[in-house]
């Protein structure tokens, strides 16, 4: 590094609710913001963000636009581009961040807020309706499919799961055993007490009209009409930034069955690196949006305590002398 490369407090790396409401709070604790952002929303295929209060139904696109103007209102810089690496500087504290067309800053502290990725079963159809009428989360989208024929496409123990909880949404489910594991004696109780149907063998596709999703298609080629369709992705964090660190993502099992990956850290999002935290769902799979925002916020503020910390040894050690 030469003195020519710009030196913040905290870059920010990831511009979604967790990047963004850090980035807000520390520039409001008049610190050095830069964000650095790859532009590859997670929920960009969705419509509407929900759950969010005062925020009920705003598109991603224009909450990120608000975000990103509140933030630089408050100093913070914003950049577009992808860190492909991080690494502690020699003899100095901080890091050195490099994005992919080899620029490179210096930050005191990081915060990581890369979120994850949705890989989705290998059904054709599934990827191009996704976020549409193909869903996971049913307090994101339970409410705009309610009532309406729903269909749970199992690949996990978590199917049956699934089925019991979006029945709250619509009285009409059928569970696609594809390739899930069997229900056992007590789960196909269940099922039945809820009025859910189990449908045998593997699904081949899906079945759209005029761009409107109209049902299921059978490997043997019978179509079971449905408007949406319930998958469980794998939740893969995306966490190269934090590989080249030395934080290496961790497992994460629901019922026996890995589920996705995320980076481990404390209850601030401090990992086991001193001086990088992770927020949102690079750290927590199942975070919302609200929840996201409120962990960019936490992480911001030990940040803050981190390096006010910092201050005052310096400040004390340049007194003495």
């Amino acid at each position: 590094m030469d003195d020519s490369t710009k030196r913040y407090d905290v870059v920010v790396v990831g511009g979604g609710a967790a990047g963004l409401s850090g980035a807000v709070a520390l520039s409001r604790a008049r610190r050095s913001v830069l964000v650095i952002d790859a532009g590859e929303p997670r929920n960009e295929p969705a419509a509407h963000v929900h759950n969010y209060l005062g925020r009920e139904g705003t598109a991603p696109s224009e909450l990120l636009a608000a975000g990103r103007a509140e933030a630089a209102g408050y100093g913070a810089e914003i950049a577009e581009g992808t860190v492909v690496s991080a690494g502690k500087l020699p003899d100095e504290e901080g890091f050195l961040v490099v994005r992919e067309d080899g620029a490179a800053v210096a930050a005191r502290r990081l915060l990581v807020t890369t979120g994850l990725v949705d890989e989705l079963p290998p059904v054709p159809g599934l990827a191009e309706r996704w976020g549409r009428e193909v869903l996971h989360c049913p307090y994101c989208h339970g409410w705009e499919v309610a009532g309406r024929p729903i269909g749970i496409i199992a690949v996990s123990p978590m199917a049956v799961h699934q089925a019991l909880m979006w029945r709250q949404w619509s009285e009409d489910i059928t569970l696609f055993r594809h390739t899930g594991p069997e229900p056992d004696d007590a789960e196909y109780e269940q099922l039945a007490a809820r009025g859910i149907a189990v449908v045998d063998g593997e699904v081949a596709g899906l079945q759209v009209d005029g761009d409107r999703l109209t049902g299921v298609r059978l490997a043997g080629g019978r179509v079971i009409a449905r408007e949406a369709v319930v998958v469980q992705p794998r939740f893969t964090a995306r966490s190269e930034v934090l590989r080249s660190l030395g934080l290496v993502a961790a497992e994460q099992e629901m019922a026996g069955h890995v589920v996705g990956t995320y980076i481990a850290a404390d209850p601030t999002g401090a990992t086991e690196v001193p001086g990088v935290w992770v927020a949102g769902n690079v750290a927590s799979l199942t975070e919302q949006v609200i929840g996201a925002a409120n962990a960019g916020l936490k992480a911001a503020a030990a940040i803050n305590a981190d390096l006010t910390a910092d201050d005052t040894r310096s400040a004390v050690a340049a007194y003495r002398r």
